[in-house]
This record gives structure tokens, sequence and C-alpha cells, in this order.
């Protein structure tokens, strides 16, 4: 991947990409809880109503802010949940082409956010996605895999071998599961005999094209294993409002660079920076204002 050639703020939304996101689209029911969760307590909490959630959407709207074409592949019911959440994303300006709107449900979640802004997500119903003919030829800069659907496995082969980047979320960690050049996780999902050896642990499910394996870890932010690098990038402290969807914006900062080629060390930092903005926001619908201006290094990083 090229250098970037000096260190610069950086927010241009004039350089589109096009982006492919498959995942999830959801309709979060949220509740505010009195306090933190604890096992066996008894907790009062507030009914804040429905929002847009699911990895895939979170992911999108968050890339249509900063001005790329976020196509979205994924299913909603034919109800009037499903019909909504296509409505709300469109109005972003995400591509929503290529969303099935006949599922038997929309997926949906139970999001409890407590006083500190942490939240936990509790899966009611899920929607199958059925997957385009085309999609292991489908033209994009990049192509971003939230799902855990075992057909992905030969398209997402083909995308790599065809010369696409690929960026791919774990879990699944089974060997072979998700051919990519990039692997991103949250730390707190992997097991520790993964941990202990992160970048051959990452090659076994990847590949040997695998290039970078990117590890989130909240509020101490995110670390990338190379092959030859290990390279690690703070987060800013900032007061969390609400953390829902923060990795999925993490990856939409990370997906933003890495299709304009900017080199890992530039794309860490970007990925950091909006993931730490999220959380400063209510909801998972980016404000207008997104994303945050963030200095990129200096040439000579990989």
């Amino acid at each position: 991947m090229a250098c970037y050639k000096e260190a610069k703020l950086y927010n241009e939304k004039t350089i589109m990409a096009r982006i492919l996101v498959i995942g999830s689209i959801a309709l979060d029911e949220v509740v505010h809880l009195a306090a933190p969760l604890r096992p066996g307590a008894h907790l009062a909490g507030r009914w804040q109503g429905t929002r847009v959630g699911g990895g895939a959407a979170n992911t999108a709207m968050a890339l249509a802010r900063g001005g790329d074409e976020a196509v979205v592949i994924s299913a909603v019911g034919a109800d009037e949940y499903g019909t909504w959440l296509v409505r709300e994303i469109e109005e972003i300006g995400v591509n929503t082409r290529h969303i099935h709107c006949r599922a038997t449900e929309t997926t949906r979640s139970l999001i409890l956010l407590d006083p500190q802004g942490e939240r936990t997500v509790i899966n009611l119903a899920r929607s199958s996605v059925p997957l385009p003919w085309n999609l292991g030829e489908m033209a994009a800069d990049a192509c971003y895999v939230r799902s855990a659907d075992p057909a992905l496995t030969p398209i997402l082969k083909q995308r790599v071998e065809s010369g696409g980047l690929v960026v791919a979320h774990a879990p699944p960690t089974n060997e072979g599961a998700r051919p990519a050049q990039v692997l991103v996780a949250s730390a707190s999902d992997l097991d520790p005999a993964f941990l202990s050896d992160p970048f051959s642990s990452a090659r076994r499910v990847a590949g040997e094209v695998l290039e970078w394996l990117v590890l989130t870890r909240g509020p101490e932010g995110a670390i990338a294993y190379g092959r030859d690098w290990t390279l690690r990038q703070g987060s800013p402290k900032v007061e969390v409002v609400d953390s829902t969807g923060a990795g999925d914006v993490f990856a939409a900062g990370l997906l933003h660079a890495l299709a304009r080629k900017l080199p890992m060390k530039a794309a860490l930092r970007l990925a950091v920076e909006w993931g730490a903005a999220s959380v400063r926001y209510q909801g998972t619908v980016p404000p207008e204002q997104f994303p945050p201006q963030v200095e990129l290094p200096a040439v000579g990083t990989p």
C-alpha cells in the first residue's frame, strides 16, 4: 500500500470510493438503564424507542457521511420496520439497491444502555441475507464482511484472487472461513489461544493473503499486527454518551482509508478517531458534521 506523502488534516469528502458492506440492518429497541447491569439485580429502565442498527447499517451510514458510496448487501422484512429502516439509511446517502426487502422478518435487537454509555445487545430476531449471484464480481474499491454466513467464503476467495480488497470481521475464526487481506476483530471477542499469536491465528482464518489483523481494544485504542510490523494507536479520552456501533464506525474509518490506498498506520489512526467520535453522540446515525478532522502520520510508515 502506498505511503501518504506528508502529515495533514484529513476529512476530505471529494474522492468517492465504492465500498460493498455485507451484513445486517436491524431495528434497535433501546432501553436506558438507571445503573450498570449486574447478575441477579433488579434495575429500573426507561424506554427510548427504536432506531437504526445492525453492523452493516452502522458502517454504511458512517461511510456515507464520509463521502463514500456505501453499497449494502442485506435483508429486511416485508413489514413496516423494514420499509422504515431502508428509508432512513437512504436519506443519509447509503446505496440500498441490493437490500432484499422480502425476508420473513426484520432483524431486531434490544439495546440496554447504562449511565456510562456502555451497551448490551440482545438479538431478538435475525433475517437471512440472500447473496446476489454476481457478488464475487461486483465492482468496488473494497468489500467489507460483517456476517458469519459460510456461503461467503468462496465469494471472498474469488474477490481476493481477482485482486480486490477484502476486509472481514471475525468471528468466525474457523480455518479458511474468511479469505481477506485485512481481518478486523474486537480483542474481547477472541479467546486467549487466538490472542497468544494473533497474526498466525488470523492467517489460519484468512489465508496466506492476509496482510493485517486489526484488533480494537475499546478505550485503549487499537493494534494492527502485520507480518513484519506491529502498530499501536491509542484512543483520545472522550466522554462516552453511547457506545452502540462504535466498532462498526471504527471499521468504516479503516475502510475509508484503505479504499484510498492509505498505509495502515494512517488507516489505524483514522479508524480510531472515527470510532472515538461515534461514542460522543446519542444513537447510531452520524451527525452531519461527521467525520472528524484527523492529522495523519507522515511518510515512511507502513
